[in-house]
């Protein structure tokens, strides 16, 4: 028996990076999946989002582990679409029990020079969208009367600032709050509701030009190697970043019964990246 078997999860932004990890983890651990992405460009996005050909294999992949799957294009921004989504896996998967919004997007600049496009994307992706996953999901959730686990990708930016990232930060905080708020006023229903906090994730939206020149303005085209020596100062332990599989761990834990009694909670995986004082790497050893 896995340790998730049995369960349906409906996860967002599933067809590649951290929602792929999410999915294989679970489905790997016993749960069907729906696995949600855009799959197309967005304007105010400098750097390319995932494809239908990256939805495709995250669901060949979850079929590899003998689990069903659903798999839609589906914009996070669409209620309706996802109100849809959520009945067909009531129908064909026979509920939803574990919920993971992770769609997300990013795009830099300071406060006062961000477009409204750029504004609006963000929010409407990074926190309307978490609103609208859940809400989509939480009627069927509460109807099966099982309980269930409702895990909302937040980040460090959703607990401290980053600067050139001021609706980014507006709306990972607003994540922070929201689950807090779901997990008062579901917890009659026995559904427990957490965020995850990641610093640094090796993923593609951390390696592309756009993010080297926020993070890393001192360096002219980088290699992996100047980068990767550049993301570990922002963490305390030596490392350059956590992988997508750090955080699927942690979603595992969240889905499962293990943390029956964990809700409320902002789940922190920075490698100490928000301690405010840092040994400087190279100075110890």
């Amino acid at each position: 028996m896995g340790r998730v078997s049995g369960k349906v999860a409906f996860i967002t932004g599933a067809a590649r990076g951290q929602g792929r990890a999410h999915a294989l983890r679970l489905a790997e651990e016993g749960a069907d999946i729906v696995a949600v992405d855009l799959c197309s460009p967005m304007e105010t996005v400098p750097y390319g989002l995932a494809t239908p050909d990256d939805l495709s294999e995250t669901a060949k992949l979850v079929e590899e582990h003998d689990r069903r799957v659903i798999a839609r294009q589906i914009d996070v921004r669409n209620l309706g679409a996802l109100q849809e989504l959520a009945a067909e896996a009531v129908a064909e998967l026979g509920g939803i029990d574990i919920v993971v919004a992770n769609a997300g997007i990013g795009s830099f600049a300071p406060v006062w020079e961000l477009t409204e496009e750029q504004w609006d994307d963000v929010i409407a992706v990074n926190l309307t969208g978490v609103w609208k996953t859940a809400k989509a999901c939480i009627p069927a959730m509460i109807e099966a009367g099982k309980g269930g686990s409702i895990i909302l990708t937040s980040s460090l930016a959703g607990l401290v600032a980053f600067p050139n990232l001021g609706h980014y930060n507006a709306a990972k905080h607003g994540v922070t709050g929201l689950m807090r708020t779901l997990a008062v006023e579901l917890a009659p229903y026995s559904i427990r509701a957490n965020s995850l906090h990641p610093a640094i994730v090796h993923t593609d939206m951390t390696h592309n030009e756009a993010i080297y020149q926020l993070f890393l303005p001192h360096l002219t085209n980088p290699n992996r190697a100047e980068v990767d020596e550049g993301y570990k100062m922002m963490h305390a332990l030596p490392i350059s970043g956590l992988e997508p599989i750090d955080i699927a761990n942690m979603v595992l834990f969240l889905a499962s019964d293990e943390s029956r009694y964990i809700t409320g909670t902002t789940q922190v995986l920075d490698a100490g990246g928000g301690a405010p004082f840092k040994i400087p790497h190279g100075m110890v050893g």
